[in-house]
């Protein structure tokens, strides 16, 4: 007889996570500064579920880059770890680390191989401070001093975010709607948002979709999967289902399970 297989669990189902505004200065290129915090005895995996979006991780004395995900991330943390990030705005990701966000899809990059001496001399200061408050007060601080060298976030990719992030009539067709309202062909968006999304606006919209299921999850609870799933989009529970085991491996039962346990 063959063993089931456990889903992992929902990092934000886990320890303890908080997100706070960042700094003045960084608000133009971040959404958020976070901090993840794993139980001291917990050992099992965790998902962090694709969300379109690319942020800066500090943990364990490393300042690593983590790409746009297509489907859920499995970090491999030691119990008891502190993570701390630095989300970026939909499409600044590409101006800080100067390079096409097609090129760190599904994977994490060390910072040094971006940006050289320049984040080895960040980490340096990050390993002096002495608590995870300390180490997040710093790194906001570190930041700012190079957020006013770098060119802000791109008109069309918030204007890509924001539209496939709104909910559509099923009768609307958001990459026609998006190029027009752009003004450019399907052929420039998909480029574009291969730059600063890492994948194309058919990929992006499937993850926008799925965090709108998410939130609606968080805001109404337990409810009928049919329903939620037509408000969220999907053409109905069974196109969910099949976009819940492609995005994140698990049914939507157990995703919804979780988030509401």
């Amino acid at each position: 007889m063959s063993k089931a297989i456990t889903p992992p669990i929902l990092a934000g189902c886990v320890g303890q996570y908080t997100e706070t505004a960042p700094q003045h200065g960084l608000r133009e290129h971040f959404q958020c500064a976070w901090v993840q915090q794993l139980p001291e005895d917990y050992a099992g995996g965790i998902a962090v579920v694709p969300d379109g979006c690319v942020d800066l991780l500090w943990h364990d004395d490393r300042l690593v880059v983590v790409g746009p995900d297509i489907v859920a991330a499995r970090p491999d943390l030691r119990p008891g770890a502190t993570v701390l990030g630095m989300r970026f705005q939909p499409g600044a990701a590409a101006h800080w680390l100067d390079l096409p966000l097609t090129d760190i899809v599904g994977c994490g990059i060390d910072m040094c191989d971006i940006w050289g001496q320049k984040a080895r001399d960040l980490v340096e200061k990050m390993q002096s401070a002495r608590s995870t408050r300390e180490q997040s007060g710093l790194l906001q601080e570190l930041l700012a001093q190079t957020a006013s060298s770098i060119e802000p976030p791109s008109r069309d990719g918030t204007a890509i975010f924001e539209t496939l992030r709104r909910p559509l009539g099923h009768e609307d067709e958001p990459i026609s709607k998006l190029s027009r309202k752009l003004g450019v062909s399907q052929r420039t968006l998909r480029r574009r948002s291969h730059h600063l999304f890492g994948y194309g606006p058919k990929t992006l919209e499937r993850i926008l979709r799925f965090q709108r299921f998410q939130a609606l999850v968080w805001s109404a609870g337990n409810g009928g999967l049919a329903e939620m799933a037509l408000a969220s989009g999907y053409a109905d529970q069974a196109h969910l289902n099949r976009e819940m085991q492609s995005l994140c491996g698990m049914t939507a039962g157990e995703f919804v399970r979780q988030l509401t346990a």
